[in-house]
C-alpha cells in the first residue's frame, strides 16, 4: 500500500532479496541498482547467493496516464560462496562504480562496475581465512570514491580495508576479543566513523587516536522492553556530529556528540503511537526529499527528516516534533531500502517476499502539498 500520491511498483524476483543499493550514475540515462540475492532451493549451496546489477528502465504506462513504469533488466551477476550479510555502494564513482559486499563467512568483496553498460569488470577480495573477521561481517560502509571500506563484525572486530587497483589490504582498528559485538557502521568523514551493536551502544571512532573509540553512548533506549540491538546508522549530511540510529523495539533516535547521553527519540518506547506496532527497524536514512517546515537553514536546531523501514513492512518518514508519515504498509518485511542520492524522490526497497519495490514520490515541489491533504490523524 503506497500513500499520499506515491506510486509503488513491485517487481517480482526469482530469489530472496536481502539488500538493495542504488549505484551513483554518471549519466541521467544510465541508472543501476545492485541487489544481494539468495536462493534457498539452489541445488548447489555454493551457488545460492549472488550480487546482481540491474539497469532501471522507465517505460510508458499501458493506461492513459502520463506515468512511466520502471523495469529492472539484469546486466551482470557475481556469485558468492556465502550469503551476503551487508551491501554498500560508493556515494561517488571513481573510474568505475564500486559495490562492496560482506558475507556470513567473514569475507569482504568489492566489485567494480562499468558505469555505461553495468557489467562487472573486476573484483577484489580479502582472504577467506577468518583473518578479517571470525564469523559474520555484520556491517560495512564505503568511503566517497570507494577507495576505503570500514567493516564491523559480531566477533567485536573493526577493520579498515584499503582498495587499490589490483589488491585490497586491511588493518585492524580494534578487536574486543569477544567482549563486544558490532552490528552497524557508517562513515562520518574521511577519517571518522560510527558503530553500533548489542546492548544499546553507539560508538564514535577516530583511527588517528589509537586505543578504541573516542566517545560512546550507553543508555537503555528501549526502557528495558527488549534486548537492544542497533541495526542501522546514518550520519547527518552537513553535521557529522549527529548520528541517526535505528534498532530494536521500533527505536529511532538521534545521538548528538555534543550531548552524548541525551538522545532525541523519534520512535520507540515512549515515542509516536502511530509506530508503536514496530519491533525491528532494519534501516534508517536521512531523507533530503521530504520538505520540512522546521528545518529552514543550516543554523536550525531541528533534525532533518529521516526514513526508516521495518520488519512489519512499514516504510515511514519521521521528523522531530511531527507525527510520522507512513509511505508504505506491506504484508511482508522490508529488509532494506535506499534513496537515490541523485533522484531523491525515488526509493528502492528489498521486500521479503522475493520482490524489489520501486517507490516513486512526487517531485519536491509537489510533495509538501500532498501532506497537507492527509487525514487529521496524520498531522
Amino acid at each position: 500500500m503506497a500513500e499520499y500520491g506515491d506510486i509503488l511498483h513491485r517487481l517480482p524476483q526469482s530469489k530472496s532479496v536481502d539488500a538493495v543499493r542504488w549505484l551513483s550514475s554518471v549519466s541521467a540515462f544510465d541508472r543501476f541498482v545492485a541487489s544481494a540475492v539468495h536462493d534457498p532451493d539452489a541445488a548447489v549451496p555454493a551457488a545460492a547467493s549472488a550480487i546482481e546489477i540491474h539497469s532501471l528502465i522507465l517505460t510508458p504506462s499501458s493506461d492513459s496516464s502520463s506515468r512511466e513504469h520502471p523495469c529492472l533488466h539484469l546486466r551482470s551477476s557475481w556469485p558468492s560462496s556465502s550469503r551476503i550479510s551487508a551491501l554498500r555502494s560508493s556515494p561517488t564513482p571513481y573510474k568505475h562504480l564500486a559495490v562492496a559486499a560482506s558475507t556470513l563467512s567473514g569475507s569482504l568483496h568489492v566489485l567494480f562496475v562499468d558505469p555505461v553498460d553495468g557489467s562487472i569488470e573486476s573484483e577484489l577480495s580479502t582472504p577467506n581465512d577468518r583473518s578479517l573477521h571470525a564469523g559474520v561481517v555484520s556491517a560495512i560502509d564505503l568511503l566517497e570514491g570507494g577507495r576505503e571500506c570500514v567493516t564491523a563484525g559480531e566477533d567485536g572486530r573493526v577493520n579498515l580495508a584499503s582498495i587499490g587497483e589490483s589488491k585490497m589490504d586491511y588493518r585492524r582498528v580494534y578487536d574486543s576479543r569477544g567482549l563486544a559485538s558490532y552490528t552497524a557502521v557508517r562513515w562520518a568523514s574521511p577519517v571518522e566513523f560510527a558503530t553500533g551493536g548489542l546492548g544499546f551502544g553507539v560508538q564514535w571512532w577516530d583511527p588517528r587516536k589509537p586505543g578504541g573509540f573516542v566517545s560512546q553512548f550507553t543508555s537503555n533506549w528501549a526502557q528495558g522492553k527488549a534486548a537492544g540491538i542497533v541495526h542501522s546508522i546514518d550520519i547527518h549530511p552537513s553535521r557529522k556530529h549527529i548520528c541517526m540510529v535505528g534498532g530494536s523495539a521500533g527505536t529511532v533516535f538521534a545521538w548528538d556528540l555534543r550531548y552524548p547521553q541525551q538522545p532525541i527519540l523519534l520512535s520507540g518506547a515512549g515515542g509516536p503511537e502511530l509506530l508503536s506496532d514496530i519491533d525491528e527497524v532494519w534501516e534508517v536514512q536521512y531523507d533530503s526529499h521530504t520538505l520540512s517546515s522546521s528545518v529552514n537553514s543550516a543554523t536550525s536546531a531541528k533534525l532533518l527528516p529521516v526514513m526508516m523501514c521495518s520488519e512489519e513492512g512499514i516504510l515511514a518518514v519521521l521528523e522531530q516534533g511531527e507525527e510520522p508519515k507512513r509511505l508504505l504498509q506491506e504484508y511482508c518485511a522490508i529488509n532494506s531500502f535506499d534513496i537515490d542520492p541523485q533522484n531523491p524522490s525515488d526509493i528502492v526497497c528489498a521486500l521479503e517476499w522475493e520482490a524489489v519495490g520501486i517507490l516513486m514520490r512526487p517531485k519536491a515541489g509537489n510533495y509538501a502539498s500532498s501532506f497537507s491533504r492527509l487525514p487529521p490523524s496524520f498531522h
